[in-house]
């Protein structure tokens, strides 16, 4: 399998790269499973050392970091910036909470003493997903290494600039030879490694098919694995929400990353009593966003990560439009510039019973909903087979507690967008994943959660 770098605002190919061989797979096996001998015994303290050191490269670079993102997938360089930011932020997160977070917990029982003891499982692989390059792969690797695990990266094909430059992070850092490190392979190589005895276990950040046949191969193997898989998630606006705050989010949240992202919100649900007021706010919002070159401060949209995405998304459109759908604004590529450009489009009329009103729409395209109550809002919002997150905008402390109680997601945000904190766990239910990355739930997933019990003593 290829793996390039190409820019997706221009077509440029930027640099080919050549798989690693068999033998240097084997090599990195190897390596990884040595290295997590000795590292597994390294003080906690200098683990937090380690990681506060990846911290300050990771601000320190954080231009030439930003750069390789928008170059490599075409997020703006402004976004790419704050991704930098934000995985110095979850270093220097778990390298000061990670101790309190593993230390040994004591449980009265029949024993003369009895505690719980969290210790590393080995090797972990993670297949990590091209649309947050390096937010992806920093929320995995803090809590893992800080745990005593080491880490095998097998990055998207289309980004393997930045899976290099987070090895060589690591290794600036001073974290031993082994402890993390990339591997430049095609997802045909998944499968083996899953089932290699030296892989203790796996987490993928991904689409649902990809997590499927992740969970299949480790399933088999009987291995952990945790998944964030994809996302159709609802905002809810109701009445008594402040409209003006709601509506402006709502572009945001929609827009996040290009709209390439799992947690961006994607159905929009609102009550039928603000619905024409919404739609006009939202419209507006839209028709004032710039497409274009991601390289530029004032560019708030730009292009799709490669010519595939914008095939479907295009396709998605159109099966939308062809079920009953309503394209008010946007609805085409925009060829002229050069790139993968897709305008940001809003679809109205969308049939709620059809298959395309439940799908993920991986770009700038917003499906709008008009609903008579919350009832019908909470069912609509429900009615996906995705469980990620969602946001609901309301005044009424009743409504408040209906959505946080009843909405089917792995977080509800209110009066607020859905993201990403090193503070709270992350992650989604039904096929949208399962496990949390991220909080003190996070860095659990990947230990042995030893019960030890002493008699005599």
């Amino acid at each position: 399998m290829a793996i390039r770098s190409i820019n997706p605002a221009t077509g440029e190919l930027l640099k080919n790269f050549t798989d690693d061989s068999d033998r240097e797979i084997e090599r990195k096996l190897d390596l990884a499973q040595s290295a997590f001998r000795d590292y597994k015994q390294t003080p906690m303290t200098l683990r937090s050392q380690y990681l506060k050191g990846v911290a300050e490269i990771l601000t320190d670079s954080k231009s030439e970091f930003a750069k390789i993102m928008t170059l490599e997938m075409g997020k703006t360089y402004k976004s790419a910036i704050a991704e930098v930011e934000k995985c110095a932020l979850v270093c220097r997160y778990y390298a000061e909470n990670a101790a309190d977070f593993l230390a040994d917990v004591e449980v009265k029982s029949d024993a003369t003493k009895s505690w719980v003891k969290y210790q590393p499982l080995g090797v972990i692989l993670a297949v990590m997903p091209w649309n947050f390059p390096f937010w992806q792969v920093f929320r995995f690797a803090a809590p893992a290494l800080m745990a005593g695990n080491v880490g095998l990266l097998k990055h998207a094909s289309n980004v393997p600039q930045c899976a290099l430059a987070i090895a060589e992070i690591f290794q600036q850092a001073g974290l031993p030879e082994g402890v993390f490190q990339t591997l430049l392979i095609g997802g045909e190589k998944i499968a083996s490694l899953i089932s290699d005895d030296r892989i203790q276990a796996a987490t993928l950040t991904g689409s649902e098919p990809a997590g499927a046949s992740l969970a299949s191969g480790a399933g088999k193997c009987i291995k952990k694995t945790v998944l964030e898989l994809g996302g159709s998630d609802p905002f809810i606006v109701l009445p008594s929400a402040d409209l003006a705050n709601a509506t402006a989010t709502a572009v945001t949240a929609r827009m996040l990353n290009n709209g390439q992202s799992c947690i961006a919100a994607k159905r929009f649900i609102v009550i039928d009593s603000i619905a024409d007021q919404f739609e006009q706010l939202f419209l507006e919002k839209f028709q004032t966003l710039k497409v274009g070159d991601p390289m530029q401060d004032d560019t708030d949209i730009g292009p799709l990560a490669t010519p595939d995405i914008l095939q479907d998304l295009d396709q998605q459109v159109k099966m939308a439009v062809e079920a009953g759908a309503k394209v008010i604004y946007g609805g085409k590529s925009l060829p002229e510039l050069g790139g993968n450009y897709y305008q940001p489009t809003i679809l109205t009329n969308v049939p709620i019973d059809s298959d395309i009103a439940k799908e993920e729409f991986f770009g700038p395209v917003a499906m709008l909903f008009r609903v008579p109550d919350i009832d019908a809002a909470i069912a609509l919002a429900n009615a996906t087979p995705f469980g990620l997150g969602a946001s609901g905008w309301t005044r009424d402390e009743t409504e408040m507690n209906r959505l946080i109680n009843e909405l089917e997601a792995g977080a509800v945000f209110i009066n607020g967008m859905v993201k990403s904190d090193p503070r709270l766990p992350f992650g989604g239910i039904k096929r949208s994943g399962y496990g949390r990355e991220l909080s003190i739930q996070g860095i659990h997933e990947f230990v042995n959660i030893k019960t030890v019990w002493v008699k005599g003593f």
